[in-house]
């Protein structure tokens, strides 16, 4: 029986293939080459590999895109018609179950197969994404917590699974500990894109600007070339300059790394979308950035697969003027809400319309108020939005878009007391932020007699 480098034994694999499968799956746990190619070699050399199809469902399902979710319920399907050992059929089970939208109940069927089976990389790596997408924090620190355990340092993604840990923490807002374990993810491995990843939150999160600008710069070689997760991490840089006040290389870096061309992957479109929205609410002149970046989310319009993605989709029209693109959007996802249109027969909605229900739909009313100079009605929405936005994913920083917005609707509607509120809550966290600081002072000028 032949078995991967963790000792899990795996169907329908030869030598030479499982070689190819490493070699793919290393690849993902550093999002770095082109690790569908690799798996792509494997199946044609032994079409009933199973794990080889799972990698591949797994990668297209990282992207969070209704064609590729749908292009992996096949693979899953078809791998489902393969010989496969539990482990596999349980692995096929979870994949599915984020194929059709069921991200929770895929986390619960993670949840079992891990415990069983803590050596299997590919199902902590997936489930981990769908952890931080569905928000929930606490599975996202624990999951790769219990799997170190009982994971030596000498298997191959020990590194991997370090890097997924100093994510959860911090996460978790355990800042210390996330840099602790990020430093060991990327001292075993100088390429771990999702450590390097892991490390730039943290410094995000503390306020430490310049320390932040120069942990990137330095280590630019290992994160930025040939990495699925360059675009992400050169919005990390571009965010450390914006809030530094370097608006000239906040726009150049935009510019030349953040958005350089014409892509419509949506997990680059969404980092767009945030530092132009950012540098909106700034009062940053982004002349015509807009309208380039709202053809390129057009692609996506009906695609329902994750809430978070339609709220950025649908803010990008709102903020090129296209109101009638944002308008189908936001009735697209009410007429799925209502109809529950995303059931898959057990009885339960999909995730992604419950997100839409509690966060996403709330979020765009409170924006498009925004933008109509209607700023208290936007405030308000807003607010109340705020406490639960979680539930849709994405992480403090990328939900940080959310504080912004309700912060400069709250100065610009004269409710200074608010201000006052979310201001002290942000300098607590980061004394010396820019934002809060102006916000901060803005409300005390407005009204000083109040202690």
């Amino acid at each position: 029986m032949i078995r991967d480098h963790r000792e899990l034994p795996v169907t329908g694999a030869t030598p030479d293939t499982l070689a190819r499968y490493e070699t793919a799956l290393a690849a993902f746990n550093c999002y770095h080459g082109d690790p569908v190619a690799r798996v792509d070699e494997a199946l044609t050399a032994a079409p009933q590999f199973v794990m080889a199809h799972a990698l591949k469902a797994a990668l297209y399902l990282s992207g969070t895109e209704q064609p590729a979710a749908e292009a992996a319920a096949d693979f899953i399907a078809h791998a489902r018609t393969l010989p496969a050992n539990d482990r596999e059929r349980a692995l096929l089970d979870a994949l599915d179950q984020i194929a059709h939208g069921e991200f929770t109940l895929a986390a619960e069927r993670f949840d079992s197969l891990l415990a069983d089976h803590p050596r299997d990389l590919l199902a902590l790596q997936i489930a981990h994404l769908y952890d931080f997408n569905r928000g929930d924090t606490t599975r996202l620190r624990e999951r790769p917590a219990a799997v170190l355990k009982r994971f030596s340092r000498d298997l191959p993604g020990h590194h991997a699974v370090l890097g997924m840990h100093a994510f959860g923490l911090e996460e978790s807002g355990d800042y210390n500990a996330a840099l602790d374990q990020g430093h060991a993810a990327l001292a075993a491995n100088r390429k771990d894109a999702w450590a390097h990843h892991a490390v730039a939150h943290v410094f995000e999160m503390r306020g430490e600007i310049d320390a932040g600008i120069a942990w990137m710069r330095d280590r630019e070689p290992d994160w930025s070339p040939d990495n699925l997760m360059a675009v992400h991490n050169w919005w990390h840089l571009t965010l450390y300059h914006l809030d530094r006040g370097d608006t000239s290389d906040a726009l150049r870096l935009y510019d030349t790394r953040v958005r350089p061309g014409d892509s419509k992957v949506v997990l680059e479109l969404i980092d767009a979308t945030a530092m132009l929205w950012r540098m909106h609410l700034r009062g940053i002149d982004v002349g015509d950035r807009w309208q380039p970046l709202a053809d390129a989310w057009s692609a996506h319009e009906a695609d329902d697969f994750y809430a978070f993605n339609t709220w950025h989709a649908a803010l990008t029209q709102i903020a090129a003027g296209r109101e009638d693109a944002a308008h189908r959007l936001v009735a697209r996802m009410e007429y799925l809400v209502r109809a529950g249109a995303g059931s898959n027969g057990t009885g339960g909605p999909r995730d992604t319309l419950r997100m839409a229900m509690n966060v996403t739909l709330p979020l765009l009313r409170g924006v498009t108020a925004f933008v109509r100079g209607e700023y208290s009605q936007a405030a308000e929405t807003l607010a109340r939005a705020r406490p639960g936005a979680r539930q849709f994913g994405g992480s403090h920083a990328q939900r940080d878009l959310i504080t912004l917005t309700l912060m400069e609707a709250l100065r610009r509607a004269g409710s200074f007391a608010g201000l006052r509120a979310l201001a002290a809550e942000r300098l607590a966290a980061k004394p010396h932020d820019r934002v809060g600081l102006v916000h901060a002072r803005a409300a005390y000028a407005a009204q000083p007699q109040v202690a």
